[in-house]
């Protein structure tokens, strides 16, 4: 098994036992299932375009940083100028939690990313209940059809949706309704990063749509080459996170664009 086949097989246990314990009702009737959402697609043209990401750990490097608070650097990363804010909710393989969105929401006037591995209606339903305004979709974990109809699911919701793909093959669960599609610069199956693969496939993308740049943007040079390739935003953790203070990583790092 790959380590996203484990995680998927892990990911279909864990919503099981949530469904068992949280009813849909009760995710309806929380404090922000009927708030009104951010929009990314906004912020990511009006502002930096990074989408810094609060990461404790990850499969390929272990503990990145698990000292900090996500409140801490969430603060830090809107005040400086992020478009929009990406938090790990997967426990077993991330080391994130639910609580990590629900802890800094009231305190963050920019979106918020859900990033986990959403393969059921339910977690579209959670993600709105704790606060989120996007979801990330992988298609390396779905089927275009499932892709289409979480896609309308999440507006229904009010949310926007972040298409992962990584391979050509995974160009075909794109459609017209996805907001932003992000190209994963690390292969999920072995996690080796190669930008120039991403570059190739943001040209085979349909020119008015937004793209994202995900993982393995290392510098400052890493940024430039793919703003200089056309990408408009940047999904960046670990290159802050493993930083003993994140909040100064992103600070200075910021102050070079």
């Amino acid at each position: 098994m790959t380590i996203l086949d484990k995680i998927i097989t892990r990911k279909k246990k864990e919503i099981s036992d949530s469904k068992s314990k949280i009813s849909l009702q009760q995710l309806k009737d929380s404090e922000f299932f009927g708030r009104e959402t951010y929009s990314l697609k906004e912020t990511i043209k009006s502002k930096s375009g990074i989408i810094a990401e609060f990461k404790r750990q990850s499969p390929s490097k272990g503990i990145i940083n698990d000292k900090v608070s996500p409140l801490e650097v969430v603060s830090a990363y809107e005040k400086f100028g992020a478009s929009g804010i990406s938090i790990l909710t997967d426990k077993d393989f991330f080391g994130g939690s639910f609580e990590d969105i629900l802890n800094v929401k009231n305190h963050t006037h920019i979106p918020i990313l859900r990033k986990d591995f959403m393969i059921d209606e339910y977690q579209f339903y959670e993600a709105k209940s704790m606060g989120a305004d996007v979801v990330l979709l992988i298609a390396a974990c779905l089927s275009p059809q499932q892709t289409l109809e979480f896609t309308e699911l999440s507006h229904e919701l009010g949310l926007e949706v972040l298409l992962e793909i990584h391979t050509e093959d995974e160009l075909g669960h794109y459609n017209s309704s996805i907001d932003l599609v992000g190209i994963n610069n690390r292969n999920l199956k072995d996690f080796k990063v190669d930008l120039q693969h991403s570059v190739h496939l943001k040209n085979l993308l349909p020119e008015n749509v937004l793209s994202v740049a995900e993982s393995g943007i290392y510098n400052i040079q890493d940024y430039f080459y793919l703003k200089e390739k056309g990408f408009d935003g940047f999904l960046m953790g670990e290159y802050f996170m493993k930083n003993t203070n994140p909040a100064q990583a992103f600070e200075e790092f910021i102050s070079y664009i």
